[in-house]
């Protein structure tokens, strides 16, 4: 019986989620790759991020247009499934921002990261 659990999300772009893991120190493999769960249950993913826990992994796998954050929280108590996606998924939509608004010649004159973690950016439109 597998214990995996997939989440949903609206990462679309593998090249803007890898530059996101990047951005966060989160180190990661990628291919055609499993990661591993209970009992050493396995299941394929494109991007494998090691744990502290050597029997379980957590991956990203495309599923439907979007990638999908698959492991077995079980083995994970340690990490909260919904703060390790919201900061994958909040720099993965700065990362995907930032390059749209550089290709409609706006650039960045000033960045703020607020208490709460929101990040405030303030922008110029370069002629």
């Amino acid at each position: 019986m597998s214990h995996f659990t997939s989440l949903k999300t609206r990462i679309v772009s593998k090249a803007h989620l890898k530059l996101a893991l990047e951005a966060l120190g989160i180190a990661y493999e990628e291919g055609d790759i499993e990661i591993r769960g209970y009992q050493g249950i396995r299941t394929g993913v494109e991007i494998r991020i090691p744990t502290s826990n050597p029997d379980y992994d957590i991956g990203f796998r495309q599923s439907g247009g979007a990638y999908e954050l698959v492991a077995d929280w079980y083995g994970l108590p340690e990490i909260s499934r919904e703060e390790f996606l919201g900061r994958i998924t909040q720099r993965y939509a700065y990362l995907v921002a930032k390059e749209q608004l550089e290709s409609q010649d706006f650039c960045v004159v000033e960045e703020e990261v607020l208490p709460d973690n929101t990040i405030r950016m303030t922008l110029r439109r370069m002629s």
